[in-house]
């Protein structure tokens, strides 16, 4: 007898990874009147999928399907307008699935320019005509420490390796970056250079444009047109573009000749996405120049301790190479003064010591500027009843809703809930209601009272909410058009103001005894940052930081300009008490209208026999998190931890089938992160 499909033509079968939260991919017979080869593979490709049509990605054709002839649906459509995905650009989202634990679908198509993902695209439009290239930038002379890290680089030869490029504030990491970068070109590679933040890519832009006018630069981040990323992403796929500058999402950017990447800032927070598939751009990054065997470089005044620990820790092979530039590169210029005001002994007025009141008062005198830094904007933390005590609580959070005064709205930073600011308390209808703590509006008030002939400016999310308004108050400092700066962490980073002097610290201590263990290493990060913006020109810089506890190692390391030393001490502790980087964790969140069930779910969650299967692995309690309501949802958490980072992925990799099967309420929703940086 005859097999029952003998004589029958064989089916063509297109293999194909669409964006659903689904762990598989997807079989598609291929139509006769496709002509479909491997050369198509890394094609985008349109597919019926249910009811509605979807845009996937090609990525095998496997001789056969598992799918009866009744259950295949034809292909619709191969894209062929942009040149197929690369291999290594398929080997970086399959890792970062199997990592992250994240369907591979997903993680192809989050990281395509969302107008590159549409089944009807809009249609493009053609680029603006730049001006023809400007005798490129005159170089500065290298100090000793750049050429030395320069040379180190070098000697490392061909093929992946890794170097952390510590140095201070105003030291030249800079100029070592764009060298590096200038070394690329000539051989005829790309270079990748990621930056954490938005407001941090328009100066930093400006300068890889001076320097190589020709070089076909192009930005990628959220700021961006859909038009403008998609193609600014096309060039850098087919090869035009030579220097991609981006935020995290720019580390996915398929690129041919790509021959170095940099990470600027790498121990930013904003290098890890909180949302999605939940990774980090450091670490991807460095997973990338690895596979593709080209040199990486992490800069940083004040490394993440992972990265330190790469570096330094001689109890393990060191896989970072670690380069110093511990001198300002400008000559003359010198690390600013840090004085801690003692708040228990000083008196403060509206919040401020008259230590940075006098400080400020002689910056008036002598022309030069000063910052007032406070990481609180909004006018006041909280409002409240001073007859009943009625406090302003966000009715959708475990939150309180900030005053912001300017507009009279009261918000919510966490959800963005917002109402008028009442005239009475809301519970027994007094008319004392106040405000309670101090936020930047707040203390721009005061400065504009203290100072009623100073030209006062804020600098935060209220008065910065676009790329242009934030060019804007860039152009306003640089110009002097300002005196006195009143800025949250937007302020802290990446920015040289030559008039800038002083610096006064508000309210650092807050983070010193908070229940995230990682919170003193921020907070080192960021007063360092900070005092950086002063003095960075031939005029000497000061730094006041008002404080309960002057006498806190953290404090006295700042004063040295010590990481090293900080670094040290904190890395101990973290070996004693078991944590990162000396253990590998995850986290399942789980979020609900109710605490019972997400708590029910991780419970259930926590009690899978299997983990008897994995003695190196261990799972904490299910305990609320920290913001326990978010947006209406109760919101609760589960750790998990191990000394091993594959014995932790061999467990997740099995228990996060388990998951899919648990049974919970239908408005549940769970997801699993990996290295969590949020507890």
């Amino acid at each position: 007898m005859s097999a029952p499909n003998a004589g029958l033509p064989r089916r063509r079968i297109a293999r194909v990874a669409l964006d659903v939260p689904l762990y598989r991919l997807f079989d598609y017979e291929i139509p006769d009147s496709e002509e479909v080869d491997a050369g198509d593979i890394g094609r985008r490709v349109d597919v019926p999928f249910g009811t509605r049509a979807r845009l996937g990605i090609l990525v095998d054709l496997p001789a056969g399907s598992d799918l009866p002839d009744a259950q295949l649906k034809p292909l619709t459509a191969v894209r062929r307008d942009l040149p197929p995905l690369p291999a290594d650009w398929f080997r970086l989202c399959e890792f970062c699935s199997g990592y992250y634990h994240a369907p591979l679908g997903e993680v192809m198509l989050s990281t395509l320019p969302a107008a590159l993902r549409r089944v009807d695209p809009p249609k493009p439009r053609e680029p603006k005509r730049s001006a023809k290239p400007s005798p490129a930038q005159i170089p500065p002379t290298l100090t000793a420490e750049q050429e030395a890290a320069l040379a180190r680089i070098a000697e490392a030869g061909e093929g992946f390796s890794a170097h952390l490029l510590h140095g201070v504030t105003g030291s030249g990491k800079t100029e070592v970056y764009l060298r590096l970068i200038e070394r690329t070109l000539q051989a005829g590679g790309q270079a990748l250079l990621l930056v954490p933040e938005i407001n941090l890519t328009p100066q930093l832009e400006e300068r890889v444009a001076a320097r190589f006018p020709a070089a076909g630069l192009v930005s990628l981040h959220s700021e961006l047109t859909e038009a403008k990323r998609a193609r600014n992403w096309r060039s850098a796929l087919d090869g035009t573009a030579h220097i991609v500058l981006g935020t995290r999402l720019a580390v996915f950017t398929p690129m041919p000749d790509l021959a170095l990447i940099i990470v600027d800032e790498e121990h930013d927070p904003s290098f890890k996405q909180q949302d999605g598939m939940r990774y980090s751009a450091r670490d991807v990054a460095v997973f990338r120049a690895r596979e593709r065997g080209i040199p990486i470089v992490l800069g940083s005044a004040t490394p993440s301790l992972e990265s330190w620990a790469n570096a330094t820790d001689a109890r393990t092979p060191a896989r970072y190479a670690l380069l110093t530039l511990r001198e300002r590169a400008v000559s003359n210029a010198r690390l600013p003064t840090i004085q801690r005001i003692d708040t228990r002994l000083e008196k403060l007025q509206n919040g401020i010591s008259g230590a940075i009141f006098a400080g400020i008062e002689k910056r008036l005198a002598r022309g030069e500027q000063s910052l007032v830094f406070l990481n609180r904007r909004g006018y006041a933390p909280v409002l409240t009843c001073t007859a009943c005590g009625w406090i302003s609580h966000c009715p959708r959070c475990a939150a309180n809703l900030v005053l912001h005064l300017a507009d009279r709205r009261l918000r919510c930073h966490h959800c963005g809930y917002e109402r008028p600011v009442p005239k009475t308390c809301p519970t027994c209808g007094n008319q004392d209601i106040q405000p309670f703590g101090r936020g930047t509006q707040r203390i721009e008030e005061v400065l504009a009272e203290r100072f009623p002939a100073a030209r006062v400016l804020r600098v935060d999310r209220d008065s910065a909410r676009s790329r242009k308004q934030w060019e804007a108050l860039l152009e306003q400092i640089h110009g002097g058009g300002a005196d006195i700066l009143v800025g949250t962490q937007m302020l802290a980073k990446g920015h040289d103001f030559p008039k800038l002097t002083l610096v006064g610290v508000l309210g650092a201590d807050s983070a010193l005894f908070a229940a995230d263990w990682r919170a003193p290493e921020r907070l080192f990060a960021q007063l360092m940052q900070v005092s950086g913006r002063a003095g960075r020109a031939e005029l000497p810089g000061e730094v006041l930081i008002q404080t309960q506890f002057p006498e806190h190692p953290l404090y006295a390391a700042l004063v040295r300009h010590d990481y090293p030393a900080f670094a040290a001490q904190q890395l101990d502790e973290r070996r004693q008490a078991g944590f990162p980087p000396y253990a590998y964790q995850a986290m399942l969140r789980a979020e609900a209208p109710q605490m019972a069930d997400a708590l029910a779910y991780l419970k259930t969650a926590r009690a899978w026999p299997g983990i008897a299967n994995h003695p190196d692995t261990m799972l904490y309690d299910p305990v609320p998190m920290r913001l326990a309501r978010l947006a209406n949802l109760e919101r609760a958490q589960l750790l998990v931890e191990s000394p091993s980072r594959r014995a932790l992925q061999l467990f997740l990799g099995e228990w996060r089938e388990v998951l899919d099967t648990i049974k919970s309420p239908s408005r549940l929703r769970w997801h699993l992160e990996v290295d969590p940086l949020e507890f």
